[in-house]
């Protein structure tokens, strides 16, 4: 049997994008910013599917900027946004963090305590910072921060709020957290949208720097044909995803706690959940038996998962997320990632189980 549980990395495409997707990818092919008839059409698809992201989303049109994925998004954010220093959590996306070096106003981190969670008290924001940096949950152990807090935090203090929801799509309320944010980040690929478009929402009056130059595309501010396909398989996918979020969270907690049930009765305490307050649908877990291949093992078992990001999947670095919780480099490098869908099944559940249990040679298959 083989085993999908690596959604945290990336969703399968839907097969309603995909249906929205084929007749830009057809007969109406044309680039979005042509003046001809067949340019019109596919303008018109664009404009359609940034109106719907921001209805779902409870923004203007105007605050909807597409982009390659989540990773140009927090860039964009980070080096474009406000003025002055950036303060990040420390165990944001590494596109966040490599960003944050890059901005001219320079960047600080504030911590997590062992939860796993930025607690507001802790963060500390001095006069001129700018820009406080959250995401909405951690890509790695799937801890829900406190947005709302740390929003009216950085607004009491003068500086602007953004958040990294690009893991956030299918388990929780994207309007809910827009409400409070001024920026935040997408990737359709998370969702069951194609991989290679996300989009950057920005609230009317966020100070942001263009991106790249060179085009009129989104108000001048990232030029270059427009991904006319993308975005429309974009837009369906993240409008089912969060149509469907409570069915989701629903089937995806049962999963991971039958998972996790499954795997405590027979290691005790040679396993352990990492962070607190998580989002349903992810599961990083602590082996204390683990090896440098244990990954591959599983893999061998028809079982997928993932040491974290799949981003930093080849740097062979242990996981900065866990050692910023206090982690020993030894025991960040003995996690493994485990992320649920609609799709897994009980069945499923049970084999990756029982895969883990052989792959750390405690019996099992």
């Amino acid at each position: 049997m083989d085993v999908y549980l690596d959604y945290a990395a990336t969703a399968p495409l839907r097969k309603e994008a995909l249906e929205a997707m084929l007749p830009l990818l057809g007969e109406q092919f044309g680039n979005p910013d042509s003046l001809h008839a067949c340019g019109r059409r596919a303008a018109y698809a664009v404009a359609e599917a940034r109106a719907q992201i921001a209805q779902l989303l409870g923004v203007g049109a105007g605050e909807v900027y597409f982009t390659s994925g989540g990773t140009e998004a927090d860039n964009w954010a980070i080096r474009g946004m406000g003025c002055g220093n950036a303060v990040l959590s420390s165990v944001e996306h590494a596109a966040v963090l490599a960003a944050g070096k890059l901005r001219a106003g320079g960047t600080s981190l504030c911590p997590v305590r062992a939860d796993g969670l930025v607690h507001p008290e802790d963060v500390s924001l001095r006069e001129g910072d700018g820009l406080l940096c959250v995401m909405a949950v951690n890509n790695e152990t799937g801890c829900i921060q406190p947005l709302e807090e740390l929003s009216a935090l950085a607004h009491a203090r003068g500086a602007y709020f953004f958040s990294d929801c690009v893991q956030a799509a299918c388990s929780q309320d994207l309007k809910q957290i827009v409400k409070y944010a001024d920026a935040v980040s997408l990737s359709a690929h998370k969702a069951g949208g194609p991989k290679g478009v996300g989009a950057l929402i920005v609230k009317k009056g966020v100070p942001l720097a263009p991106l790249i130059v060179g085009g009129e595309q989104e108000r001048a501010l990232r030029g270059g044909t427009t991904n006319a396909a993308g975005v429309v398989g974009f837009a369906r996918a993240l409008v089912l995803a969060q149509e469907e979020r409570e069915k989701f969270c629903a089937h995806t907690l049962r999963m991971r706690e039958l998972f996790e049930r499954l795997l405590c009765g027979a290691l005790g305490g040679r396993v352990r959940a990492d962070g607190e307050n998580r989002a349903p649908n992810l599961s990083h877990l602590t082996f204390a038996g683990a090896d440098d291949a244990f990954l591959s093992k599983l893999d061998l078992r028809g079982v997928a998962a993932s040491g974290g990001a799949a981003c930093s999947a080849h740097a062979r670095q242990p996981s900065h997320v866990l050692t910023t919780m206090g982690r020993s480099e030894a025991e960040a490098r003995r996690g493994a990632r485990f992320s649920f869908s609609l799709q897994t099944t009980e069945e499923q559940v049970r084999y990756a189980a029982d895969a883990v249990l052989g792959a750390l040679g405690a019996g099992g298959r």
